[in-house]
């Protein structure tokens, strides 16, 4: 095997276990430490879910949308289920992904880079250690990958077995995904023919119509330049990456690799990693962690981010201010972005980081009705994604994508979008375990609108000229 090499911070010497040594938030504690470390032992023995070269095929593209010459669209579940494993489930969110991802190429002119919230988003970060219901008080739900959601004693309890369900459950995943990408159901032509059915029935179908058929003149025009399915591999295959917060270390140690060729050290569960607002101490493990991997990561940025806070961690994980490893994911709430953001991008631009930003409208306008259910407001969630790119274009840098919670399914979870649902409808089809996303509608919704924002904000030096390779490219 190839020895690893050493990744340092200032003169700390990282190793996969050197987390093990910081402070920690948001990890549970397990009753049983001897069972843990057997099911580690085992995890590290698994082959990996994803490869070095995906990692860095990924890093190469998110370095370009860095540079204003792609766009990205990162989505998919809050969290990922036991109980929801099925092919139709996987499938139908992967087809709303590449339904966006199609009306969002149009809208930007520019490529789009897909990553799923798929094959790996089991743990979830909670505001309370403790939950409680009527008289009884139990330890909160974290995710399927550590304790079960139903109310329960025994459910509660942390179980490192759960790691192991994770992890032949995100495996299955990654297997249909890349069957799906690569076995002719991304092709261009029908996933158009997809948003033109959804374009019809749409309430806005005078709205979205324009954009779908000017999508179908131009599919038109390559067929007639002899770019189709079956001449163009492009237009049958997309590139599909995986990504999800780096929360359970134990989990994501027992999954980190060598690279043969590089003989660097990959976090192997996932292609893109990312911290968490609540996890991003500079001194913390989670942190420690993802300092050493050479995946490319994120970090979420909230409303309390401090500009010098957010610089010290981003010169921790990218000491070499290398373009495509660093994403800032911003998360401040419809109400808070205006205020909030600005300052943020000033200070990355001082320091001259190389950064990729991505919205994410949903973590920042979670609610609570008068009857304790959590929702999200569609209209909440488009007016970040407008201030976020009102930020951007203030400070005459690149919006460079979204970040969104959604489902292929139909569910009732969020209110608003054309469909005008209500709090009434919400326990029509609340399936959630942990935060609401969008449905299907409501994702293409939201995709059509972010189109008409970015076509509206294009640069038009040369957007004509890479208008119909970026569709190629989907």
């Amino acid at each position: 095997m190839t020895t690893p090499s050493a990744t340092s911070a200032g003169s700390r010497q990282w190793t996969p276990e050197s987390w093990r040594a910081r402070p920690i938030r948001q990890v549970p504690t397990y009753p049983d430490p001897a069972k843990l470390g057997a099911a580690e032992a085992r995890l590290q023995g698994y082959p990996p879910l994803v490869f070095a070269g995906e990692a860095r095929r990924l890093r190469a593209a998110l370095a370009i949308a860095g540079e204003g010459k792609a766009f990205v669209l990162q989505g998919g579940d809050c969290a990922e289920s036991f109980s929801d494993f099925n092919a139709n489930i996987i499938r139908d969110t992967f087809r709303v992904l590449l339904q966006m991802a199609v009306v969002l190429t149009f809208g930007a002119a520019v490529p789009v880079v897909k990553m799923g919230r798929m094959a790996g988003q089991f743990a979830k970060p909670r505001s309370a250690d403790m939950e409680t219901i009527g008289d009884e008080t139990l330890p909160s739900y974290r995710g399927d990958i550590i304790n079960g959601p139903e109310f329960t004693s025994a459910s509660r309890i942390p179980d490192p077995a759960r790691m192991e369900q994770a992890y032949f459950q995100s495996a299955g995943t990654m297997n249909l995904l890349r069957a799906f990408a690569s076995g002719g159901y991304a092709d261009l032509h029908e996933v158009h023919r997809w948003n033109l059915d959804f374009a019809a029935r749409s309430p806005l179908v005078e709205r979205y119509r324009d954009l779908a058929h000017r999508i179908d003149e131009t599919l038109n025009f390559m067929a007639a330049c002899g770019m189709t399915s079956v001449t163009t591999p492009q237009i049958r295959e997309t590139d599909f990456y995986t990504s999800h917060e780096a929360l359970l270390l134990p989990y994501e140690q027992a999954l980190t690799r060598v690279d043969s060729t590089s003989g660097d050290w990959y976090a192997c569960s996932a292609h893109f990693l990312w911290i968490g607002d609540r996890t991003r101490q500079a001194d913390g493990a989670h942190v420690e962690f993802l300092r050493g991997v050479r995946n490319p990561l994120g970090m979420k940025i909230g409303p309390t981010t401090e500009p010098d806070d957010m610089l010290r961690i981003l010169d921790t994980l990218n000491p070499h201010n290398e373009a495509g490893r660093m994403t800032l994911i911003s998360r401040m709430g419809a109400a808070h972005v205006a205020a909030r953001l600005p300052p943020l991008i000033r200070a990355v631009e001082r320091a001259g980081a190389k950064v990729l930003w991505l919205c994410d409208p949903m973590h920042g306008n979670t609610i609570s009705t008068p009857s304790k259910i959590k929702t999200r407001s569609f209209d909440a969630i488009l007016a970040e994604v407008r201030g976020f790119f009102d930020a951007h274009a203030e400070a005459g840098t690149w919006a460079g994508g979204v970040h969104v919670e959604m489902t292929g399914r139909d569910v009732t979870e969020c209110v608003g979008g054309a469909h005008k649902l209500t709090e009434a409808n919400l326990t029509e089809r609340y399936e959630t375990f942990c935060d609401p996303r969008l449905n299907a509608e409501q994702s293409l919704e939201l995709a059509f609108l972010v189109a008409e924002e970015l076509k509206s904000r294009r640069r038009p030096v040369g957007q004509a000229a890479g208008l119909f390779p970026a569709i190629a490219a989907q």
